[in-house]
């Protein structure tokens, strides 16, 4: 693998930090997590005692004012372990980004200290029912009634959803079919409001101890002054932040594949057939040579979109070109590492396994791969 240039001896020393962390208070508890189908809600306070939470919040709030290479640490390291119900990265890369970048002085003393502490999860809600990647579908509405506005709709696919204190809610604000994009806000909805409801944690394929949940809300009165930013633009605030967002996702693919890589090279090792390893197979080797030289071409690319965006550069098409290639890669990865495995690729007791079913979701959130081909094409083709 070509050496790693993007850390500094700091971010070693916080990755041993967080790696030990996770081992001790997470890798044996997860499969239980699993079970129950969200992770244990101490374990967030854990974390935020730690300085795992919100890294890039200012210390004026509660944090350190790191910058992105420590979220990209916390989500390797937790994506490597394969613990995919810590819903770390979205609370880091994701959700809490919109309040420390939009969120006036208030809200920002509100709610930021506690999202640094583990005390505030914070989960955002777009998808719909019948709206997932056309943002401009969404139905969710709230009417502007002097003091607050009355929110009425529902959300499906909430990661977090169960355990989150404040919803961020994209609707629409303005009834106007000319409004476009500007038909949109976020509103910070909190736990407790009457009227907003939980639905079932939802049953998936993968990822089976992080939360999702339906959503719904039922003539909930939020304050005007749980207005994210202006009202309107919430449509532009979504699109300022999915950069981040996708190169989050890409960064957890990448760590995803080395690890399965890593244990299908173990596995290959012992593994006896025909009188010999599986290892000393050709079709072994020729498999796993092509996985390995991907992984190490895309891992120079997911770094160089990293350095960007420390330097405010990345794009949208650049984020795109990440998720689309990263994900598509660690679905390709996990799918030919299960097939090495043979039957044991298909028993949960397996980390490829977990690893498989929990990859596929990957394409989907934060934009599915032919959203990112849309984005990528149209500013190929443009004039």
């Amino acid at each position: 693998m070509i050496a790693r240039h993007i850390f500094d001896s700091d971010h070693d020393v916080f990755r041993d930090a967080v790696r030990k962390f996770l081992m001790d208070e997470a890798y044996e508890q997860h499969a239980e997590w699993e079970k129950e189908g969200q992770i244990d809600r101490n374990f967030w306070y854990k974390a935020g005692e730690q300085g795992m939470l919100c890294p890039g919040v200012s210390e004026e709030y509660g944090g350190v004012g790191a910058d992105f290479r420590y979220n990209m640490v916390i989500a390797e390291e937790v994506s490597r372990l394969g613990l995919t119900g810590i819903g770390f990265s979205l609370h880091n890369d994701v959700t809490t980004p919109y309040l420390t970048n939009v969120a006036n002085e208030a809200q920002k003393q509100k709610f930021l200290p506690r999202c640094v502490s583990g005390d505030c999860i914070v989960a955002i809600a777009m998808t719909e029912p019948g709206t997932g990647s056309d943002l401009q579908g969404i139905k969710t509405w709230a009417v502007d009634k002097g003091d607050h506005y009355l929110l009425n709709g529902s959300k499906t696919f909430i990661t977090c959803g169960q355990q989150a204190d404040i919803v961020l809610v994209v609707c629409r604000t303005n009834s106007d079919p000319s409004a476009g994009a500007k038909a949109f806000s976020i509103l910070i909805v909190e736990d407790g409001m009457p009227g907003f409801e939980r639905g079932r944690n939802l049953d998936k394929l993968g990822q089976k101890a992080q939360d999702t949940s339906e959503l719904f809300f039922n003539d909930v009165k939020v304050p005007k002054e749980n207005l994210l930013g202006e009202e309107g633009m919430g449509f532009i605030y979504l699109m300022r932040e999915l950069p981040q967002e996708r190169l989050s996702i890409a960064v957890s693919a990448m760590a995803s594949c080395e690890a399965v890589i890593e244990q299908t090279v173990n596995y290959v090792k012992e593994r006896k057939a025909f009188g010999k390893s599986i290892a000393e197979f050709q079709n072994t080797q020729f498999t796993l040579a092509q996985l390995q030289a991907e992984v190490t071409s895309m891992r120079v690319f997911i770094d160089r979109c990293a350095e960007l965006l420390l330097e405010k550069e990345l794009t949208t098409v650049d984020a795109s070109k990440a998720k689309l290639l990263a994900t598509e890669l660690q679905g390709k990865v996990t799918d030919q590492c299960v097939q090495l495995h043979g039957g044991y690729g298909y028993m949960w007791e397996y980390p490829v396994t977990r690893a498989y079913a929990d990859a596929r979701i990957q394409r989907i959130y934060g934009g599915t791969s032919e959203v990112m081909k849309l984005i990528i094409g149209r500013d190929l083709l443009s004039d």
